[in-house]
């Protein structure tokens, strides 16, 4: 695990002559050209109030479309009939396999180029960059090819009855092809946010959702096509944002750059890699567990019981991501202002994003608990379904307000290299708590043990975190490290920009 002060002494800085740790950041701006110099400023200098919203409203945005366009999928396979409806539950685990290989490597590498930018490392950037790209499109091409050989077997696997099986094969393939487009996909995105460049992530990722919600229809059903017109939509639309984001790349939107002649020598630097982002690869993986549990376990109780559970999560992840966007826009910010020494602006990033989430998903939750049963009966008009979704949507709401303060924890410690601790959190609300009371629950509750098992793994997480969050203000100079006073350095900084 990092620790937040380095062993090396202070030194004077070459330029203004006052005591720092190297390198000072006066050196750092004279080496910037003018893109890094202005991402420099927007990083360092916009107040965290109005910076962590600017980044996260596109974020959150392209989040939304992101789980819109799930929902809308879930919507038009459910006028096919419910087992259909429960077949893209099954198949939402494949997707977060390959979600996890990307944002392992994303986020692994997104927040280390955001730090040695933030640090004047030009060099290193394209070189996370290049590694992350390249490991996540041959590790997510090779597990691709094994679910399509062993495709029924696999979808037994994650909970498949004889009634949704047909259903899960035909939509589990399209999957599977489109999932090397998601894992990339999943790392360009956030190179993209940890650099600031959000919108531009948003274009790429928003694009693909429209995309899809239009294919939909007109596969689905202007073409016949079914379940299967569903899974090619998805699959094309993927591999479309792809494009869309590597154009980003190419055309120089970013400051790092892709090559496979950039990609790592060092097994030290890789290895680095793959540790900073383990945390994602912990909460993805045990997502996509935790699904394939709750599918299993909701199994005895029927097809219904299963789609209404599909439908309750898409639901909340449809909330959800709006507390993620927001948690993503602060990663940047706290990734550069760490590597940049700006501690107190870490620390203020922490609690305005803390506040602000609990803020909104204290709304959504009304909205979710006073009409849980229109929610659920828009995206399948089945009295068993709504019966089985209404009160796990409610006990889904209390989640997601306990949920705030592990995914800001989480995505902090993670941004600032404290992987032991952000690994640790990550595996509590879907592993932990979650997986045991989903196996132990409805031994005494029946389907109620399932449908409140979200909301006892979300208050336990939030009691566990507490301490962690305690020891991060602890742990976190209260200080910056600067070469001058910071009226002074900050208007340096204008000036250079």
């Amino acid at each position: 695990m990092s620790h937040v002060n380095e062993t090396k002494g202070a030194s004077p800085c070459l330029i203004c002559g006052n005591e720092t740790r190297e390198p000072s950041p006066c050196l750092i701006m004279s080496g910037m050209d003018e893109q890094e110099r202005n991402q420099y400023q927007k990083l360092v200098l916009t107040p965290v109030r109005r910076l962590i919203p600017a980044l996260a409203v596109p974020t959150v945005a392209s989040m939304m479309v992101t789980m819109i366009y799930n929902l809308v999928d879930a919507y038009f396979v459910g006028l096919i009939g419910t087992s259909a409806a429960a077949a893209t539950g099954i198949l939402i685990s494949v997707q977060a396999v390959f979600q996890a290989i990307g944002f392992m490597h994303g986020h692994g590498a997104g927040s280390i180029i955001s730090r040695k930018l933030g640090a004047g490392d030009e060099e290193a950037a394209h070189r996370y960059a290049s590694t992350a790209f390249f490991s996540a499109l041959a590790i997510s091409c090779v597990l691709a090819l094994l679910g399509l050989l062993f495709l029924e077997p696999l979808m037994r696997l994650l909970g498949s009855t004889e009634t949704i099986l047909p259903y899960a094969k035909s939509y589990g393939f399209y999957m599977l092809v489109a999932g090397p487009g998601l894992a990339v996909a999943c790392v360009l995105n956030n190179i993209m946010r940890y650099e600031g460049k959000a919108f531009y992530a948003m274009i790429g990722l928003v694009s693909g959702g429209v995309l899809n919600m239009v294919g939909d229809p007109i596969l689905m059903f202007g073409l016949g096509m079914g379940i299967d017109g569903a899974g090619l939509s998805t699959a094309a639309s993927q591999w479309i944002s792809v494009g869309i984001l590597g154009y980003m790349f190419v055309s120089g939107k970013t400051i790092s750059r892709i090559n496979p002649r950039r990609i790592t020598r060092s097994a030290g630097e890789y290895m680095g890699m793959l540790r900073n982002g383990f945390p994602s690869l912990v909460r993805q993986v045990l997502n996509s567990v935790a699904t394939m549990t709750l599918n299993i376990c909701a199994g005895p109780y029927g097809d219904a019981a299963i789609a209404a559970m599909t439908i309750d999560g898409r639901i909340m992840m449809l909330m959800g991501s709006v507390m993620i966007g927001i948690g993503q826009g602060l990663q940047p910010v706290a990734a550069y202002n760490y590597g940049a020494r700006k501690y107190r602006r870490v620390r203020q990033g922490f609690k305005f994003t803390w506040a602000l989430s609990e803020v909104l998903m204290g709304i959504f939750a009304v909205v979710g608990w006073v009409f849980a049963a229109q929610l659920v009966w828009l995206f399948r008009a089945d009295p068993a379904v709504v019966e089985a979704g209404v009160p796990a949507l409610r006990c889904m709401c209390v989640a997601v307000v306990a949920q705030c303060l592990g995914v800001v924890c989480s995505m902090s410690f993670q941004s600032i290299g404290w992987s032991g601790y952000a690994s640790f959190l990550a595996s509590l609300r879907s592993g932990i708590y979650y997986i045991p009371t989903l196996l132990v629950a409805p031994r005494f509750l029946g389907l109620a043990g399932i449908q409140s098992a979200q909301m006892i793994a979300d208050i336990l997480t939030l009691l566990t975190c507490i301490p962690f969050a305690v020891e991060f203000f602890r742990r976190l100079p209260d200080r910056d490290e600067r070469c001058s006073t910071d009226e002074a350095y900050d208007e340096a900084v204008r000036q250079a920009a």
